[in-house]
This record gives structure tokens, C-alpha cells and sequence, in this order.
């Protein structure tokens, strides 16, 4: 008989936190950090492990965080089940999960605001202006909060894990920033927590996202003009069944800039399409 794990440890402070990581360093211990908005899939949990192979204690967070979303976004609606990420986390190894209100991570008064600049332009951006500020000022507020060895983002938000990076090193932050491949199903599909909102109809278009997008980078790596494979994949997906595509991008995978030419270094196809009201995003190296 499996024995059940001990219940995880939440911290709802700063303090609280900061008391327990101290705690594990007067230990000698490593720690990792793993950033999440909750609602946790299995691709989560392979982000926890990667932080458990790098470090002695993992630190995972939940919490929705308001700055990243406009006023038309689903921030009332996102799905939220503290209990059961906290029963996944714990069956995954986690140690210890950090569950802020807003008010504990954005007190009254608060008025600091970060601008990015670099990966953080273009693609998202021309949809969601105001994301990444709101991503890189929760995120710094964490990583200095946490303030870990290493800290492990998930691909599928690639543009998001570069402007992380980007945003780390320009403010002297010494945490590690890591990317993880993304977890796919059976199918292909990227694990995301917004697939709880598709239908059985809308999974089966969905499912044909990453085929489409492998194609394209195929195309790409054959020497097909870019502008083409993107068009291509783009009319592909309006084909399947997707109703609007906001973007398919062939980028550069280190700094996502455009290319001035042919193919000639290591590349990354980006593409954010919708169903019905959900939003689905991906992405695959070149």
C-alpha cells in the first residue's frame, strides 16, 4: 500500500516564505522556484521536477495574477482550485507552496511599474500590450521574494521565458532562469489550463495546432521563403477550423527578432490562434 505524502506546507506571506528558505539554507540546502498561476496540469508538474533535479527544495506558486490581464480578459474566470493544485503538488514533491493575496504581493500604495523592451516586442505584444509589464513586475516581485538558485519557466510561453530571462539579467536578479520543453498529450496538444475551456469539438480542431506549425518549420528548414510558410500556416489554420489567428512567426530562437534574410540561426515558429472565446498559444524550434 502506497503511503499517503504529508500534507504541503503553505506560506501566505513574504515572511512566512522567507523564514522557511532561510531556514533551508542555514541547512545548506539549494532551492528551486516554480512560478505558476494554479490550476496545475500535468505540465506544471514536469516543471517541478526539472526543479527537483536542480536543487534540494522546490518552492512552487499560485497565484492569478491581476497586472497581466486587460479588462476583457478572463481574470474573474480563470479556473482556480487551491486545494487540489495543493494535493498535485504534493504528490509531485514539491515543498513547499507559496499562495499570496494581491494585497500581500501588491500592497496598498503600491505604484512601481517595470518596461520591457528586447523579446517583448512584437507577436503577444501586438495583441495584449500591456501583458508583459504585468508578467516581468510579478515575476521579479517573486524571484526576489523566493529568491531561489533557479527558477523553471515552461516553453509553451517562449516568448514569455525570454522576456523573463531578458528581464533577470538586466536587473542583476542571480536566479537561474530555466525553460522546460512543453508537455503535449496524446494528440500533440500543449497541456495549458485554458484547454478546460474548449469542447470536444473545439479539442479535436486544437489538436491540429502543433501538426500545422511542424509543417510550417519543416517548410522553413527546406528553404522555403518564411513570408510563404507563414501564410501558409496561417490559411491552414483559418482551414481547420480556428476562427481568428493573430500570428504565425518564424523568429529568432535567442532574442525572437525577425529575420533580415534566409534562415541562419537557430529558429523558433510562434503562432496564437483562436477558438471560440479561447485563446491558444504554441510553439516549436525550427
Amino acid at each position: 500500500m502506497t503511503a499517503t505524502p504529508p500534507s504541503l506546507p503553505i506560506a501566505r506571506t513574504v515572511e512566512s516564505l522567507r523564514a522557511t528558505v532561510r531556514e533551508w539554507r542555514r541547512q545548506g540546502l539549494g532551492v528551486a522556484f516554480v512560478p505558476t498561476m494554479g490550476a496545475l496540469h500535468e505540465g506544471h508538474l514536469t516543471l517541478v521536477a526539472e526543479a527537483k533535479e536542480r536543487a534540494d527544495r522546490v518552492v512552487a506558486s499560485v497565484f492569478v495574477n491581476p497586472t497581466q490581464f486587460a479588462a476583457h480578459e478572463d481574470l474573474g474566470t480563470y479556473p482556480r482550485d487551491e486545494a487540489r493544485d495543493a494535493t498535485l503538488l504534493t504528490e509531485a514533491g514539491c515543498h513547499l507552496l507559496f499562495a499570496p493575496t494581491v494585497s500581500e504581493i501588491y500592497p496598498e500604495g503600491s505604484s512601481t511599474r517595470i518596461e520591457v523592451d528586447g523579446p517583448s516586442q512584437g507577436l503577444e505584444t501586438d495583441f495584449r500590450p500591456h501583458f508583459f509589464g504585468g508578467v516581468a513586475l510579478v515575476v521579479a516581485k517573486l524571484l526576489n521574494q523566493v529568491q531561489a538558485d533557479v527558477a523553471v519557466f515552461g516553453e509553451k510561453d517562449y516568448q514569455q521565458l525570454l522576456v523573463v530571462r531578458r528581464m533577470a539579467a538586466d536587473l542583476d536578479i542571480p536566479t537561474r532562469i530555466v525553460g522546460s520543453p512543453t508537455l503535449r498529450d496524446g494528440h500533440g496538444l500543449a497541456l495549458s489550463s485554458r484547454n478546460a475551456y474548449l469542447s470536444e469539438a473545439e479539442l479535436a480542431v486544437a489538436r491540429q495546432l502543433n501538426g500545422i506549425l511542424a509543417e510550417a518549420a519543416a517548410a522553413v528548414s527546406a528553404d522555403t521563403p518564411i513570408a510563404l510558410a507563414e501564410d501558409t500556416a496561417t490559411n491552414a489554420l483559418l482551414a481547420a477550423g480556428f476562427r481568428q489567428v493573430d500570428y504565425v512567426a518564424v523568429r529568432r530562437a535567442d532574442d525572437l527578432a525577425r529575420f533580415k534574410g534566409p534562415v541562419d540561426a537557430p529558429a523558433r515558429i510562434l503562432a496564437a490562434a483562436w477558438l471560440g472565446k479561447t485563446r491558444l498559444i504554441d510553439n516549436l524550434p525550427v
